[in-house]
């Protein structure tokens, strides 16, 4: 494979590039990066005029169902689906059947990943940071961390126990791994479906309030003074309250990083109003004073990363009752659409910015490594055309299930293609 990448706008935050460039690879590996490159007829030309050249995005967020759920997902059509939707990478997390709390359900994810992608995509476990994710007992962090798993959660459960939060710190420092917590205190969140306020009251549906998510940061946040050497994270934000802790932290120097969903920052409670259970998402979307606080944090950084929260739920599973339909959408395939209509046209961020937190940022929190776009370094990118105006549909999704609340939308920019060493794929 001899490919001459050409006319396309490096963004590379790694190495701080942010210029036109053409591109040499050969057999996945780069072998030259210069300007106005000129190659012999051996390459094949890719003209990429007006487009952005990234490091490969990673989603660090994503729910791949298998193993247990595969009328949902499976890793294969997940990892098409974050393929088409801009990334190289995801990390899975642990709420499967078998919980991933076993490092022979680690190796499974790791082994069918390579099988199903080619290379294409890189997948990443997250293990549950207690046996079967209960919050009872811890789960074998050593030997989890051993197998290849990247992370620490129960996420779909917040890990309640103080007590048992502390001795997670304690043994996930010991390993380097980061703490994901989902964070919603139980008690204040049980039975609720959507977010406790007006909306909720006028629609008569029992309601999460923002301090269910508040109280469990900030208690964390406690206990990572007390355990300074972990690392802890803060999954899918929703807050305005709790952006304000994060940022508090962040400025007493805790080892604290958030993420925030691209359909936080996109919707409000609002959309619950015709009762589409696609609008049913845990934690729930909140209101626009919510989404403005969360807009400033990923401007000013307190928010570290863009994850999509991709939550596969068949037809069949959300065409119920409101009250009894699961939480979640899918998103790997509009995250990166949404983010840079919602953000970067916005003038919220830059593509740089963007760049940050889709790719380096979410690497960097789990350890596995910035990708260097550097001569001799294997070639791992992600597409962009920001001038890209599309129609969402879910009739052309990769993923096996189809339960998004952007059907229909237009979106301004879009990843058109990926390339992990010697597997590549363009779309438009």
């Amino acid at each position: 494979m001899k490919l001459h990448l050409k006319g396309a706008h490096l963004v590379d935050p790694v190495r701080g590039i942010d210029e036109s460039m053409d591109i040499l690879i050969v057999d996945g590996i780069i072998e030259k990066i210069r300007k106005n490159i000129t190659a012999d007829r051996s390459y094949e030309v890719i003209s990429l005029p007006g487009k952005i050249i990234a490091p490969g995005f990673m989603d660090m967020h994503v729910h791949l169902r298998e193993p247990g759920y595969e009328h949902k997902e499976t890793i294969a059509t997940g990892c098409a689906a974050a393929a088409a939707g801009g990334f190289t990478a995801v990390c899975c997390m642990p709420n499967t059947n078998p919980v991933i709390d076993d490092e022979s359900v680690v190796r499974y994810i790791q082994d069918t990943g390579k099988k199903a992608t080619k290379g294409l995509v890189d997948v990443y476990p997250i293990a549950a940071a207690t046996k079967g994710r209960q919050g009872e007992e811890l789960a074998p962090i050593a030997e989890l961390a051993e197998a290849g798993a990247v992370a620490l959660s129960d996420d779909g459960s917040t890990i309640a126990s103080a007590e048992l939060m502390r001795r997670i710190f304690e043994y996930s420092s010991m390993f380097g791994l980061p703490v994901i917590q989902h964070a919603e205190e139980p008690t204040l969140a049980k039975g609720g479906v959507m977010n406790e306020g007006f909306q909720s009251t006028r629609l008569g549906l029992p309601g999460i309030p923002p301090i269910a998510e508040e109280i469990i940061v900030v208690r964390d946040c406690v206990l990572l003074r007390y355990v300074p050497h972990a690392k802890y994270h803060v999954a899918h934000v929703s807050t305005a309250g709790t952006v304000e802790v994060i940022r508090r932290a962040k400025a007493n120097g805790l080892p604290i990083t958030a993420e925030v969903t691209p359909h936080h920052i996109s919707l409000t409670d609002t959309v619950v109003d015709g009762y589409d259970t696609n609008t049913k998402i845990n934690p729930p979307l909140r209101t626009e004073e919510d989404i403005a606080a969360l807009k400033d944090a990923l401007r000013d950084g307190t928010i570290d990363v863009i994850a999509s929260d991709h939550a596969p739920h068949t037809i069949d599973e959300k065409d119920v009752e409101y009250t009894i339909a699961p939480f979640g959408i899918v998103g790997l395939e509009t995250a990166v659409g949404l983010s840079m209509t919602t953000l970067v046209t916005t003038g919220i961020l830059t593509l740089y910015e963007l760049v940050e937190k889709m790719s380096v940022n979410p690497r960097k929190i789990v350890g596995v490594g910035s990708i260097l776009i550097q001569e001799g370094e294997k070639a791992n990118f992600t597409f962009l055309d920001p001038e890209c105006e599309w129609v969402v549909d879910i009739n052309t999704f990769h993923s096996k299930s189809k339960n998004s609340l952007f059907h229909g939308w237009k979106l301004t920019g879009r990843a058109i293609g990926v390339m992990n060493g010697n597997s590549y794929t363009f779309f438009i």
